[in-house]
């Protein structure tokens, strides 16, 4: 409607007539048979129509271009003025947008100051009715709009027909517009109101901000900004702007309601002004001029400047089929019948009193079975130590009589120490809890009833790394699977940790096939395993679904009358089972610690084991070992919190405590690799200044991605750019936290690369004096290679020529977890501005140019950087895959063919078995572990496997959590073997 009566109103203009108020009113009349606004028609549909009216007389009637001379120009706007009514009616809608016109004087003199052409591209990205963008028109520049108010952006689409107007926040006009880029801007933003953020006196400030990155180099940007703007501090601080005029302007926007001053502001996008700024203060546009005639000539723009589309950031992470190969489940299998006719009962005597105490050696004592003596029982490989405070207590004297295959001492299958944890934990099965419990509505605690059940004793197995805690695990589920107990449950940390296990129990006299994953058998299907050791990781406990979980599979298959052993290898993987306190308050227990212990209250009867060198961090961390009755009846702690809140206050001391007394009841034994006789060493490398130069340069290279990282929270509004504030915490908190681990990984992989030249000829030395040599890696960069494999055509991987540089950890980095995610910000239900993604109509999620610019500016320069070698593959490449063992986690790797050309070679589960027996065995003389490869890997060698040279370990320095250290360490473990020499840095 503002449309249609504004074309009357420029016919009536180039008629000559003068109008009044009534006149336009009449006009509305006769469209709407209202004579005055309110449903019929509005002031805003009033005033639009003045103002489109005005327009379309100036372009159609009034002989005005950017070339007539001021004074008549002057004359012909003030012929204008005197010719339409003043419009000081503003309604609530226009005040709210601070919707006030340019006035057509000024908006002709703001084109003059931009020298707009027909080679421009002109922005005006808060158009309103295009009192800017009109001259834009008349001089046949292209024009670009935007406007956020509806009917003021229908009006723009009937008087510039041809113009593809746009309709987003002017504040985000840079990060939103598509399509050419524009070489002049004319503005006149809103004030202090933003779509957004509501009142915000930085209004003006951020739309002028964002035309100016989206206008193109040595474009001109001219805007009418709040006269408390401080134009000379903005185009400094922005470093690609130069101020050119900065004037002062009074009563400018009298005649459309509103009496406040403004600043006039003239911008070029230059690095440098050819002149020092005008300024000035007037409320004169004759004398404005004047200052305007002053302005330097723009410089040239480019021509057919198109601005490239922005989409999704390029993923390099191939497909990966959900579809899963379906896996039969495993026949029942029969029992061998002469396993019991073999088993004999392991024979020992009990002292009465206890053994000497061996002589302390710093912190810990040699250890020695302290209440029984093993006849012929083998010593174990390596001797064990326990720490003072252990040592200096006595188990208990036992009665029991534990079953083991009759080649047990002849095979050397168990040493005298592991036999003691048999003997103990076979102990502490034959009794029970006190009193009898069912189990809470929750499953994750015991209440004492009449009605309940009793509860077996449990045993906690402490043991170091090197005492062999899987062979002990095997032996008790051996005891009891040679008294006719055949379903027994072995619970770890993950499945690649099965093979580990079958090759202990296989070592006992089982059969590998014994042990079967739980994974074999689809959720929601019975097992149908009639016997056996059900092989369960941890993930796999605490899953399911709503009607069905593993958990309910699990207690399916043992039935409510299990006896068997359930054996929690790595049992600290169930931490925190009950949950806590912390210094924000009650934290929740964790899922597969409450999985574990729902599993041990549905079987009262079952025989618990848990095994674990590092039990407990912290004291609420036990949680999960209610068969040791640390806490409940005939205890001094009536309840789990009782339990925690006394110890924690007791501190380390009571701790200790609690540890001596369950050794003295036979529940918890923990002995540890001694070290006596081990040599260490530090192998130092100089950097050589080649590497001190690589360093820096990669130094450099993550203090620029810091810094963009900065500025693209800022620029993808994570950060708010003018105050500082975090508008998403999540969002920066997950981005730092990438960019640091990130950083670490590099820097650790970079070190250890470094090391190479020394590292290389130190083995190679070791090897020339016929010693064996071990080496503990941080990464082995299977990751990596993953995501290099993905990105590869069919082509691509019949000729592999892959770079698995440190330097792709950084590139993988910026091209999946820079943000470069636009965040769209909104009020909380407190007033508090927030952020989150923004997408658009479709659904979409939308991209920040600027970030995705400094993005890929970034990986261009990182490529340019020098490849660094992964200290694995450089390792593997030197010596030659069959002079090394490699134990890790790695499921395929790169080899170098006799050609010099790359292959990929595939790593089965069974692999670091392989090469682990290979190396103990001597034929692979160089042992390579990673902590994933190393956790549980064989590579201690037994009584079976003798050999006679010294080994050299060599560890690169790294940082890791204190209950992950040390995992899998490599020792020689033979009785009459050299001790082994340390080499670390």
């Amino acid at each position: 409607m503002a449309y249609a009566i504004g074309t009357r109103v420029a016919e009536l203009l180039a008629s000559g007539r003068h109008l009044t108020r009534t006149d336009i009113s009449g006009l509305f009349a006769d469209k709407t048979s209202a004579l005055d606004w309110g449903s019929a028609w509005t002031i805003d549909d009033y005033n639009n129509a003045v103002e489109i009216g005005a327009l379309l007389w100036l372009r159609e009637s009034s002989c005005i271009d950017l070339a007539t001379s001021v004074h008549e120009a002057d004359a012909r706007f003030d012929w204008l003025e005197a010719a339409l009514p003043p419009r000081h009616v503003r309604s609530e809608s226009q005040v709210e947008l601070q919707q006030f016109s340019t006035p057509p004087m000024l908006a002709w003199l703001m084109a003059k100051a931009a020298a707009v052409s027909a080679q421009d591209t002109l922005l005006e990205p808060s158009a309103g009715n295009g009192a800017l963008a009109l001259w834009g028109n008349i001089q046949k520049a292209s024009l670009v709009l935007n406007e956020i108010d509806p009917g003021r952006r229908d009006a723009l689409g009937q008087i510039f027909p041809a113009v593809t107007i746009t309709a987003h926040d002017g504040e985000l006009i840079a990060d939103l517009l598509r399509g050419p880029v524009p070489s002049v801007v004319l503005m006149n933003p809103p004030f202090a109101r933003s779509q957004e953020r509501g009142k915000d006196g930085e209004t003006a400030q951020r739309h002028l901000r964002s035309a100016i990155r989206a206008a193109a180099a040595e474009a001109r940007i001219v805007a009418i900004m709040p006269e408390g703007f401080d134009a000379s501090t903005f185009s400094e601080a922005q470093g690609e702007a130069s101020l050119l005029l900065d004037v002062r302007l009074q009563q400018m926007f009298r005649r459309t309601g509103t009496g406040i001053a403004v600043r006039l502001v003239v911008i070029d996008k230059v690095s440098t002004a050819p002149s020092s700024a005008i300024t000035g203060d007037t409320c004169d546009l004759i004398a404005l001029h004047e200052l305007l005639n002053a302005l330097p000539p723009r410089v040239e723009t480019s021509t057919n400047i198109h601005r490239l589309p922005i989409g999704k950031p390029v993923c390099l992470v191939g497909k990966t089929s959900t579809h899963r190969a379906s896996v039969r489940p495993v026949a029942p299998f029969a029992a061998t019948p002469a396993a019991r006719a073999h088993a004999i009962d392991l024979a020992y005597s009990v002292l009465a009193d206890p053994a000497p105490v061996p002589e302390q050696a710093g912190i810990y004592l040699p250890y020695r079975p302290s209440r029984i003596a093993f006849e012929d029982a083998p010593v174990h490989p390596t001797p064990l130590v326990e720490s003072v405070a252990m040592g200096s207590v006595a188990a208990p004297q036992p009665n029991v009589s534990p079953h083991l295959p009759a080649n047990w001492q002849a095979d050397g299958l168990l040493s005298e120490a592991q036999c003691e944890t048999l003997v103990y934990a076979a102990q502490a099965f034959a009794r029970d809890l006190p009193g009898q419990f069912k189990v809470s509505q929750e499953g994750t605690a015991l209440e004492l009833s009449k009605d309940g059940h009793e509860y077996r004793q449990g045993f906690f197995l402490g043991d170091g790394t090197g005492a062999g805690k899987g062979r002990q695990i095997a032996a008790v589920i051996m005891d009891r699977w040679l008294a006719g107990e055949r379903r027994h449950i072995w619970i770890t940390k993950n499945e690649a940790l099965l093979e580990d296990a079958r090759r202990d129990w296989e070592a006992l006299g089982g059969l590998p096939l014994d042990l079967q994953p739980l994974s074999r058998w689809k959720l929601g299907h019975p097992v149908t395993m009639s016997e056996g050791i059900l092989f369960v990781t941890y993930p796999t406990l605490r899953s399911g679904r709503a009607e069905d979980t593993r958990l309910d599979q699990i207690l399916a298959w043992a039935g409510e009358d299990y006896d068997g052993v359930i054996a929690f290898d790595e049992a600290h993987a169930m931490a925190n089972a009950l949950g806590g306190s912390s210094t924000r308050g009650k934290v929740k227990g964790s899922e597969q610690g409450m999985a574990g212990l729902r599993l041990q209250n549905r079987l009262p009867r079952a025989r618990v084991l848990y095994a674990s060198a590092t039990g407990a961090s912290d004291i609420a961390n036990l949680g999960y070992t209610s068969r040791l009755g640390l806490w409940g009846p005939e205890t001094a702690f009536p309840t789990h919190e009782a339990f925690m809140t006394e110890i924690r206050a007791g501190g380390v001391a009571a701790m200790e405590l609690v540890a001596r007394d369950l050794k003295a009841q036979g529940l918890y034994l923990a002995r540890a690799l001694s070290f006596a006789g081990v040599e260490y060493e530090i192998l130092e490398h100089s950097l050589t200044e080649a590497q001190v130069r690589i360093y820096d340069a990669y130094a450099d290279a993550w203090a620029i991605i810091h810094r963009n990282l900065e500025a693209a929270l800022e620029a993808t509004r994570v950060v708010d750019e003018d105050s500082g504030d975090t508008l998403n915490r999540n969002a920066k908190a997950a981005a730092l936290s990438i960019f640091e681990g990130t950083k670490q990984r590099f820097f650790a992989q970079l070190l250890l690369s470094m090391k190479l030249p020394s590292l290389i000829p130190a083995m190679d030395a070791a090897l020339g004096e016929e010693h064996s040599v071990v080496v503990q890696l941080v990464s082995t960069a299977e990751a990596m290679l993953d995501r290099r494999l993905a990105d590869l055509s069919v082509e691509d991987r019949e000729a592999l020529d892959i770079d698995l540089s440190p330097r792709e950890y950084v590139i993988d980095y910026l091209t999946k977890s820079f943000p470069v995610r636009l965040m769209q910000v909104f009020a909380d239900e407190d007033g508090n501005l927030r952020s989150e993604a923004m997408s658009d109509d479709e659904g979409n999620p939308v991209f920040c140019p600027r970030a995705i610019a400094a993005r890929d500016a970034l990986i261009e320069q990182l490529c340019a950087l020098p490849p660094i070698a992964t200290a694995l593959d450089a390792i593997i490449e030197h010596f030659g895959t069959e002079a090394v063992a490699e134990v890790t986690g790695r499921t395929r790797r790169l080899v170098l063919g006799r050609d010099r050309q790359q292959r990929l070679e595939r790593r089965s589960p069974s692999a670091n078995v392989a090469e682990a027996q290979s190396f103990m065995e001597g034929t692979k003389r160089i042992l390579v572990f990673s902590d994933a490869g190393g956790r549980g890997a064989p590579t201690m060698p037994t009584l079976a496997v003798e050999t006679s040279s010294a080994g050299f370990i060599f560890c690169s320095s790294r940082a890791g959590a204190p209950t992950m250290r040390s995992r899998g360490s490599v020792a020689p473990t033979a009785p009459t073997r050299p001790r082994p020499r340390y080499f670390g840095r």
